[in-house]
């Protein structure tokens, strides 16, 4: 909707009102510019521009991993249908036309990779490939230095605070496989994280992270989101990392995630478990700095189509094997 019309990285585009363009796609990627779900600060819904163009390499359409030893973009289709229109003025009518875009994308048989735009999008985007494989049959995976399980936002139901209690409330998603990692700061108050369990929710702090580790709660958030569900939905809220490595994001708070956490976790989520959507969000360019928050997001989006293809390739992949041995 903004800027120039490119494609992520390069890549082959497709249009979602002509399903041939995009039937033997593996992923398709859209983008969801809208941020008027925004609380604090807006400017994501020039996050889609951003993340596609957040690479110094030329956008010619391949990627090789040096780590993986696989090129996503080469082994599988990934196919870009460019920016819905979100007109800022009809939140729910947006949204209503990103849950529409996911259904057509899950039935077709591909993976949906959104790029936000505000995090209001994860209530669409999870409800549209629900349509096609059913309430409660998707588990959660999310990523945040907030929960978005606000009641309401400023008296409106819909926004970026609270898109996850929209999920759970309306089935979507259940409460006791929905797992958040990288909660801190000061929301939410003591009535909503009394809600959250009643729900079944499981949310790691940042303290818990890291006196635990990170792949310590990743194992256990792995059993809970593999037992009784069909596939996984990966959101990612940029500002999960800490705004000295990702500035440029609506509402930063101090403490987070490294850059190369998030990756790493990304990889593992995607090398491991069945990931039928992703969303990418909060992405906010006017705040950002040297463009290192759109280059993370960028590079969050390419590790998990990068160890998409290589757990459909079948070969194996240790992370403590020397770089030349694999």
């Amino acid at each position: 909707m903004y800027g120039p019309d490119f494609t992520f990285l390069g890549i082959e585009r497709c249009d979602l009102d002509v399903v041939s363009t995009y039937a033997d796609a593996d992923v398709v990627i859209v983008g969801a510019p809208i941020d008027s779900g925004t609380s604090h600060r807006s400017g994501a819904k020039f996050g889609p521009q951003a993340i596609r163009g957040g690479d110094y390499l030329p956008h010619d359409g391949q990627r090789p991993h040096l780590a993986l030893r696989i090129d996503a973009l080469k082994a599988m289709k990934v196919v870009d249908a460019g920016d819905l229109l979100m007109p800022g003025g009809d939140l729910i009518a947006s949204l209503e036309l990103l849950a529409q875009a996911t259904e057509k994308i899950s039935r077709a048989g591909a993976i949906p990779v959104i790029l936000g735009g505000d995090h209001s999008i994860a209530s669409a985007d999870v409800a549209g490939i629900a349509r096609h494989r059913g309430l409660g049959k998707i588990s959660m995976i999310h990523f945040d230095a907030h929960a978005d399980t606000g009641e309401d936002q400023f008296g409106a139901l819909i926004g970026h605070g609270t898109p996850m209690r929209r999920l759970i409330e309306t089935g979507t998603v259940r409460g006791d496989r929905f797992l958040q990692l990288g909660l801190r700061g000061y929301w939410p108050d003591a009535k909503t994280l009394d809600w959250m369990q009643g729900q079944g929710m499981r949310s790691y702090e940042m303290t818990e992270i890291h006196h635990r580790g990170l792949n310590t709660v990743l194992d256990e958030s792995f059993a809970i989101l593999t037992d009784g569900c069909d596939g996984v939905f990966l959101s990612v809220d940029i500002d999960v990392v800490d705004p000295g490595m990702a500035p440029g994001t609506g509402t930063p708070e101090p403490g987070g995630m490294t850059s190369r956490e998030l990756l790493e976790s990304v990889r593992r989520i995607c090398l491991e478990l069945p990931v039928v959507g992703i969303d990418v969000v909060e992405v906010a360019p006017a705040f950002d700095s040297a463009d290192i928050t759109a280059i993370l997001a960028n590079r969050v989006v390419l590790e998990a189509l990068s160890a998409i293809a290589k757990r459909r390739s079948g070969e194996k992949y240790s992370p403590t094997q020397n770089l030349l041995d694999r």
